[in-house]
């Protein structure tokens, strides 16, 4: 049984022409960064997501059996193509979602997410969402009846907002608007772990301090603030804390929060009581290896490719501390 399961979209990444580098194509989509990152460390992972009966489907059924997951929540579409994202980069190899392709008319397969093809149970370990199956109906349902029956097996939620409002027909740099906010209202209220980026953080909440956020919950919740190459910093029940970010030679952002995240998850997988904040060394200790995750990644092109083994990310922690 997978000790966490990873909802929501696997698509193409199409990294666009830059400099010299010509552009690819790289699989990718939080949940499926997400649950191959949680396999590659050694926790048992599974994805519950919706892909096209096409290439990119193919591929990906290829690399989540090559990673050992779980793939009872795997639904395939016969009608949608399976999406590709237009990826922007920068200098410094930040990027930018520019759009969709590969729209047949009918949208993409992943926003057609059945609640009544979810498998039967989702284990009482972790469910791992973001926000983006929000955006369509199909797949907003499927998310609270997925919710719904992990709670109802002891499981808990993890939240990433990874808020990219191309998926919601908006423009790039847009804001989530305040029905959009409402519809997010019932995940913040819900997750034991909350990630988000420093901008949504300030969006949601007008603050980039963890506590704050956390206090602005009714349920307290733990809370993990990201701030790509200024750090990370994080209130865990009675543990708090900051840390600056690994410095390494940038190829490709991409995926980088997902490394992050899952990092974060396979070392509260093994020890259950940080997330009370219950040794705030040890609480440190898997936020430094988290951010490992995520720096080691940003090392090579693509979300998925280069993400670390466990024994190569305790070795990089060892060779380059942190700051």
């Amino acid at each position: 049984m997978a000790q966490v399961f990873c909802l929501g979209e696997a698509l193409i990444d199409r990294l666009l022409p830059w400099g010299d580098d010509p552009g690819r194509d790289c699989l990718g989509g939080a949940p499926a960064n997400g649950a191959c990152a949680l396999a590659r460390l050694g926790t048992a992972a599974g994805f519950v997501g919706r892909l096209g009966r096409d290439p990119i489907g193919a591929a990906f059924a290829e690399l989540f059996e090559q990673r050992g997951l779980d793939t009872s929540g795997l639904q395939w579409d016969e009608q949608r193509p399976s999406r590709v994202v237009l990826v922007e980069r920068d200098a410094s190899g930040d990027r930018c979602f520019g759009g969709f392709d590969g729209d047949l008319g009918a949208g993409f397969a992943d926003t057609a997410l059945a609640a009544d093809q979810l498998p039967a149970g989702l284990g009482s370990g972790w469910l791992a969402c973001g926000t983006i199956p929000l955006a369509t109906s199909a797949s907003a349902l499927a998310l609270e009846q997925a919710i719904s029956r992990h709670r109802a097996g002891g499981g808990r939620l993890v939240l990433d907002v990874n808020w990219r409002p191309t998926f919601w027909a908006l423009a790039a740099d847009a804001e989530p608007t305040a029905e959009i906010q409402q519809q997010m209202q019932p995940l913040l209220q819900q997750a034991d772990l909350l990630k988000l980026a420093a901008e949504e953080a300030e969006g949601l909440f007008s603050s980039r301090d963890p506590q704050a956020v956390a206090a602005a919950l009714p349920q307290r919740p733990a809370v993990v603030v990201t701030d790509g190459g200024k750090g990370v910093s994080w209130s865990m029940g009675a543990a708090s804390g900051a840390l600056p970010a690994y410095r390494v030679p940038v190829v490709d952002t991409t995926g980088a929060g997902d490394a992050f995240l899952a990092g974060l998850l396979h070392r509260l997988v093994k020890e259950p009581a940080l997330l009370a904040g219950s040794d705030p060394d040890r609480v440190k200790q898997a936020l430094q290896f988290a951010s490992a995750c995520g720096a080691l990644v940003c090392r090579g092109a693509g979300a998925i490719d280069p993400q670390p083994a466990e024994a190569a990310v305790l070795a990089f922690i060892e060779q380059q501390p942190a700051g």
